[in-house]
């Protein structure tokens, strides 16, 4: 992803939720997924994600819980909160007016 770093931050946390939407994940599986659902476009460092994750759970839109993971060690996953639910679809929203506010002005040039 490309700076701003509020913009890629912002873009991060929308990303970060909408995978969680689609069920709970530890942070190594929520960057995987990233890279697949991107086709490989998109890669998240551990010094970006981490962060990230740490913020989301402070907002209260995502809760961390230590499981045993398939390889029976210890694993944190994280999943979306009703709160997070919602934020999702703000970021969402937010999104889809700035790409579309993006769009036109390449359209028209």
């Amino acid at each position: 992803m490309s700076k701003p770093a509020a913009f890629v931050q912002g873009t991060l946390y929308l990303l970060i939720l909408k995978i969680l939407d689609l069920e709970p994940r530890t942070g190594w599986a929520l960057s995987q997924r990233l890279r697949q659902m991107s086709n490989e476009a998109l890669q998240v460092s551990h010094g970006s994600l981490y962060p990230a994750l740490h913020k989301l759970e402070h907002e209260g839109w995502i809760r961390g819980e230590w499981k045993e993971s398939d390889t029976g060690r210890p694993a944190k996953f994280y999943s979306l909160t009703r709160s997070g639910r919602r934020q999702l679809r703000l970021e969402a929203a937010k999104w889809t007016r700035l790409s579309s506010a993006i769009n036109g002005i390449l359209e028209s040039v």
